[in-house]
């Protein structure tokens, strides 16, 4: 059984990377590199999803902040507001997204559902082909796995390579991310 289902999930995995709108990828990796600040957020699995990327963000040297932390200052015009909302349709991650606008800030939401509010009302709206909970787009690679696995774990493969796509385009080396590393461990 173990056998039977990896390969099934890293054939799903597959076809959602074949799937996958690159013009989107571009569109935020170049959101990313342009902006003077980076403010992310999630909700769940998503959310872990989203803190490992603005982990790997602060990594590359781009001043990034997680949005709901105590410390995050405030939003400004210059700044990215980077939300994933796999459903497209979660309220209160319609609100930052309102209050994020108000500031003049860019704003790029990742989803598996691009034609719902919260999406199509962003700056750059990258969509991600893979099954997501409470989903509705008919395009996405559907998935044997429950509720939301696919897109969740999709997250946090694509947000590695594009982490290791800025790293190659902002000719950085892997030392140079590693000394921004935490050091108090």
């Amino acid at each position: 059984m173990y056998k039977e289902l990896y390969e099934l999930v890293l054939n799903e995995h597959r076809q959602v990377f074949e799937a996958q709108p690159q013009e989107d990828l571009e569109a935020l990796m170049k959101a990313i590199k342009e902006a003077e600040r980076v403010f992310v957020f999630g909700a769940g699995r998503e959310g872990i999803a989203a803190q490992s990327f603005a982990m790997r963000i602060m990594h590359l040297g781009k001043e990034t902040f997680w949005l709901l932390d105590d410390t995050t200052p405030g939003m400004k015009e210059g700044d990215l507001f980077m939300a994933v909302n796999g459903s497209g349709k979660i309220g209160y991650i319609d609100y930052f997204l309102d209050q994020a606008k108000k500031t003049g800030a860019k704003i790029a939401v990742i989803t598996g559902a691009p034609k719902e509010r919260t999406p199509s009302e962003a700056d750059v709206n990258v969509f991600v082909p893979a099954a997501v909970y409470k989903g509705t787009d008919p395009r996405v690679v559907p998935s044997r796995q429950p509720m939301g696995n696919l897109y969740e774990q999709h997250l946090f493969l694509l947000f590695d390579i594009l982490v290791m796509i800025m790293e190659r385009d902002m000719k950085l080396t892997h030392e140079q991310m590693e000394s921004r590393h935490r050091n108090v461990e």
